[in-house]
């Protein structure tokens, strides 16, 4: 008894690239609608870390000797780059936009503090 042998055309030839390699996707990624809504709560975390670092600087102009410095002005722009991060976040979500707008507001009080 013989085995069938297949046709030659179902064979694949030795000069036939090798399928592509497709990477799956990670079961335990975010996804965008998830992002998104840690963006949009970014907001009023920096919302809020923008006010404390506010009272941070008055605080220290009434009882310091009444000047800003370098780290107040650096803790004031970070609420603002922390925006610009949420802002890019919320049109294409990604996990590092999140964490850097989260980065941005909790710097911005640290840095007030420091001056």
């Amino acid at each position: 008894m013989t085995t069938p042998t297949p046709p030659a055309a179902d064979l694949p030839a030795p000069t036939d690239p090798p399928a592509p390699i497709v990477p799956a996707p990670d079961p335990t990624a975010p996804s965008t609608r998830a992002l998104r809504v840690l963006a949009l709560c970014g907001f009023l975390l920096l919302a809020g870390c923008l006010v404390l670092t506010a009272v941070l600087g008055l605080v220290d102009a009434v009882e310091g000797d009444g000047v800003g410095g370098g780290f107040l002005t650096a803790g004031l722009w970070s609420p603002a780059l922390g925006a610009a991060a949420g802002t890019a976040a919320l049109a294409v979500p990604r996990r590092a936009l999140v964490a850097a707008q989260y980065a941005l507001a909790f710097a911005a009080p640290v840095l007030a503090a420091l001056d």
